[in-house]
C-alpha cells in the first residue's frame, strides 16, 4: 500500500502557523512580483477567489472582504516543507518516504499491517499538524495513482473525512474511481482527458475496464499502460529515491520593474551567478558549460498590455570545469553584453550551469600553492559566512549595491524560523 501526503493549502498554511490570528480568516498568496493568487485559503475560496487571478483586479475585493494577502516567502515554506517532510521520515522510516513537490510526498507503506491502515493514516495527520502547524490531507491506496484519487476525495469534503481516505477494499476502490473523472487523474493532461471523453470515458472506473493493448495504443504507449495498471491496483510506478546531485543548476528571477540599463542586467545576471555557484559546491561539483539567457517586453498593440517577447540566451564552455564564483561571473558578463540590446525592456534573466563534473576530479595546477587551487578555501570561507549571517553578508562587487532590480515582495511576512532578527516574538 501507498499512501500520499499532501500539505492543505501549503503556502497559506505556513503563513498562518506564525499568525494564530488568521486560523479562521480567509488568506491568499501572491505569485512572484505579487502577480497573480497561487495559494489559496478554504475561507478565500468560499468568497469567491480563484487560483491565477492577477493581484491587481482583485485588490479592492480583497480589501473588501478582510482578506489578507502576502508575497511569496519561499525561505519560509522551504523551511516548513523541510520540517513536515522530516516528521514524515520520524513516523514511517527515511527509507519509505518520496519527497514528491514542496507540499507532498509518497509513502511506501507495504511494511503495515492492513488493519493498522486507517489508524496510521490519521496518527500522521494528527502528528503533522501538532509538530509542524501544517494541516494535511492523506490518502492511501494500493498504487500510487489511487492513493492521489483518494487524497482528491479526501478534500472535497473536510468535514465528513477528516482529511484522511484509505481504499483498501475492492469496493472502496471501484466507489473511488466512479468518483473521479478522468480530467482529474494524475498524469492524465487536458489533451489526453479531451481525447477519453470523445472516447465515451468520463470517468476513472471506465478508464480502469478498458484493455490493456487499446491504453497502449491511444494514451501514449508504455505510460499508458503504467497508468492503466495502477486504475486496476497493480503497482507500476515504483518509489524513486531523492536526487541528491543535479545534472544541471539553474538561478532565475522576475526583475522588481522592468529593467532597461545594461548595468541592471549585469548586476542580476552577477546576483545569480553567485547563487548558482552556491549550490554548485554544496553538492560538491564543478561546471563545464554556463548559459545565460534574458527575457524582453514587447509592446505588441497601443490599446493591449505589456507582454514576454521571446527568450535570448548564449552560452559558453568554460576553459575548465570550474565552481569558483568570480571565474563563472566573468564570462556570465560576457555573455549579458552580448544579449543585451539598448532601448529594450526586460522582465527576466537567468543562468544556467550545466557540464557538472565531481569538484574531487579536477586535476590541480602544479605551480601554484595548494590554498590557490581553485580558491576553495576563499569560497568555502564565503559560503560558511553567508550561510550563518545570511542576506549575502559578503558578495562580488559585480552584484551591486542598491539592487533596484530585485524581486517585488511589498507583502512578504518575516522570515520566522530562518533569521534571527525576524523570530517570532512571544509576549
Amino acid at each position: 500500500m501507498y499512501a500520499i501526503v499532501d500539505c492543505n493549502s501549503f503556502y497559506c498554511s505556513c503563513e498562518k502557523v506564525f499568525r494564530p490570528d488568521l486560523q479562521r480568516k480567509p488568506v491568499v498568496v501572491l505569485s512572484n512580483n505579487d502577480g497573480c493568487v497561487i495559494s489559496i485559503s478554504d475561507e478565500a475560496k468560499k468568497l469567491g477567489i480563484t487560483m491565477t487571478e492577477p493581484y491587481f483586479k482583485i485588490k479592492h475585493l480583497l480589501k473588501e472582504n478582510g482578506i489578507e494577502a502576502f508575497s511569496s516567502n519561499y525561505n519560509l515554506y522551504g523551511d516548513l516543507s523541510w520540517r513536515v517532510m522530516e516528521t514524515l521520515r520520524t513516523i514511517v522510516g527515511e527509507d519509505n518516504v518520496e519527497v514528491y513537490s514542496v507540499d507532498e510526498a509518497f509513502l511506501d507503506l507495504g511494511h503495515i499491517p492492513a488493519h493498522m491502515l486507517e489508524s496510521l493514516a490519521f496518527e500522521i495527520r494528527k502528528t503533522v499538524e501538532e509538530w509542524t502547524g501544517v494541516a494535511v490531507s492523506v490518502g492511501v491506496g494500493p498504487t500510487k495513482v489511487l492513493s492521489k484519487v483518494a487524497n482528491r476525495l479526501s478534500k472535497k469534503d473536510k468535514q465528513a473525512s477528516q482529511c484522511v481516505m484509505v481504499l483498501n477494499s475492492p469496493e472502496k476502490v471501484a466507489e473511488a474511481l466512479c468518483r473521479t473523472s478522468v480530467s482529474a487523474l494524475w498524469g492524465v493532461g487536458r489533451q489526453y482527458a479531451i481525447k477519453l471523453e470523445r472516447f465515451g470515458i468520463e470517468d476513472a472506473y471506465q478508464l480502469s475496464k478498458m484493455p490493456e493493448e487499446w491504453a497502449r495504443k491511444n494514451l501514449g504507449g508504455v505510460v499508458g499502460v503504467r497508468l492503466l495498471k495502477e486504475l486496476q491496483g497493480i503497482p507500476s510506478i515504483e518509489m524513486e529515491e531523492e536526487l541528491d546531485n543535479k545534472k544541471m543548476i539553474a538561478t532565475t528571477r522576475m526583475f522588481g520593474n522592468a529593467v532597461t540599463e545594461l548595468r541592471d542586467i549585469k548586476e542580476a545576471v552577477a546576483t545569480y551567478t553567485s547563487r548558482a555557484a552556491e549550490k554548485l559546491r554544496r553538492q560538491h561539483g564543478a561546471a563545464s558549460v554556463i548559459s545565460v539567457f534574458v527575457v524582453p517586453r514587447e509592446e505588441r498593440k497601443p490599446e493591449e498590455r505589456f507582454s514576454h517577447g521571446p527568450m535570448v540566451s548564449r552560452h559558453i564552455v568554460l576553459p575548465h570545469a570550474t565552481s569558483v564564483t568570480n571565474e563563472l561571473i566573468k564570462p556570465a558578463l560576457h555573455l549579458a553584453e552580448g544579449l543585451f540590446t539598448k532601448g529594450k525592456f526586460y522582465k527576466k534573466a537567468g543562468v544556467i550551469l550545466s557540464g557538472l563534473v565531481p569538484d574531487a576530479s579536477l586535476q590541480g595546477n602544479l605551480f601554484v600553492p595548494t590554498s590557490k587551487n581553485n580558491n576553495r578555501m576563499l569560497m568555502s570561507m564565503m559560503d560558511n559566512i553567508n550561510f550563518s549571517m545570511r542576506d549575502d553578508v559578503l558578495k562580488f562587487a559585480a552584484s551591486g549595491t542598491d539592487r533596484n532590480w530585485k524581486m517585488r515582495q511589498e507583502l512578504r511576512s518575516p522570515r520566522y524560523t530562518t533569521r534571527w532578527d525576524e523570530l517570532r516574538e512571544a509576549r
